[in-house]
């Protein structure tokens, strides 16, 4: 195996194979980072191809050889502060606020944590990830690069061209302005054992094919939320949900196959179709879950199943 000192001084001297082999071990990590910025999936996909472009064209002015990871979340990071000025922040329907112009919303992406390793799984859950779009870019940037990623604040200093005080500063407002963080999901899940978590995925699929929306219902926290973006309605608590379910979900027949996104439950979901007799993709649902029960499920109308590692399930009614 050639060592990363080779590798750097090969692509240095214009070895695209060798630059490949020297940034291959940070691609998905550097995707997680760009998805907790942006909020997208595709977007952050942009966003680290373009990183790569320039980390490409800027090769031979990389002097340091320890110093290629940090190098290149310097570079990723400023893309997406790049695209940030042009766009607004990503969001999910239950964080609008009131009144807001829905043709105007950018709706928030689930990310298929399963196809990275594990830093880059790490703080890509649903609500951390609607937290940090509400917090300014920079602020963004300095709290995902400090906490989540863990580089010194003279590191973020440095990949940010701004003083360590700023840092701090920063850091501190972004604290303030998250708020205290409940028990993450894969706290949750964890706490509750392989068993306890199989039980849920099962009944909860079972309840879905079966079309029994008390099922449903029962497995559901008093306050649990039920959104479905790119539509901006949501629901929240149990009468409501139940009354959603049965007068549109429930008039049709349903699979669901059990996946992870965001480091959370998640199942692609299929309806079935008597025209085309099969099922066609209906979105992912990826649950939130307290208490052994689900406390939220936000259901993505538009996500590629195949992204989470799904194909659908066959004709047979």
């Amino acid at each position: 195996m050639t060592a990363p000192a080779e590798l750097l001084d090969a692509a240095r001297s214009g070895d695209a194979g060798a630059f490949e082999r020297l940034v291959a071990p940070y691609r998905g990590e550097l995707l997680a980072h760009c998805y907790r910025m942006l909020g997208s999936l595709h977007d952050a996909e942009d966003a680290v191809q373009e990183s790569l472009v320039r980390a490409w064209r800027g090769i031979g002015g990389l002097d340091e050889r320890g110093f290629v990871r940090a190098w290149l979340y310097r570079i990723a990071t400023n893309r997406c502060l790049t695209a940030l000025e042009r766009r607004g922040r990503r969001e999910l329907p239950v964080d609008l606020a009131p009144g807001t112009p829905t043709a105007e919303v950018s709706w928030l992406e689930p990310y298929p944590s399963a196809e990275s390793g594990y830093l880059a799984r790490e703080g890509v859950e649903l609500a951390f990830v609607a937290a940090l779009q509400r917090l300014t870019a920079t602020h963004r940037a300095v709290l995902i690069l400090r906490e989540v990623l863990g580089f010194s604040a003279r590191e973020v200093a440095e990949q940010l061209d701004t003083s360590t005080a700023s840092v701090n500063s920063a850091l501190q407002r972004a604290r303030a302005a998250i708020g205290s963080a409940s028990q993450t999901q894969r706290a949750v899940l964890r706490e509750l054992g392989d068993e306890a978590v199989g039980e849920i995925v099962r009944r909860w699929s079972e309840a879905w094919h079966a079309g029994d929306v008390d099922a449903i219902v029962a497995m559901l926290t008093d306050d649990a939320r039920y959104s479905m973006p790119p539509v901006p309605e949501w629901y929240a608590g149990k009468d409501d949900i139940r009354a959603f379910l049965l007068r549109g979900p429930m008039r049709v027949r349903w699979r669901f196959l059990p996946t992870t996104a965001n480091g959370q439950l998640a199942f692609g979901t299929y309806r079935w179709d008597d025209g085309e007799r099969r099922y066609l993709p209906g979105g992912l649902d990826v649950l939130t879950v307290r208490g052994g029960r689900v406390a939220e499920v936000t259901a993505f109308l538009t996500a590629d199943l195949t992204r989470f590692g799904l194909t659908a399930p066959g004709t047979r009614a």
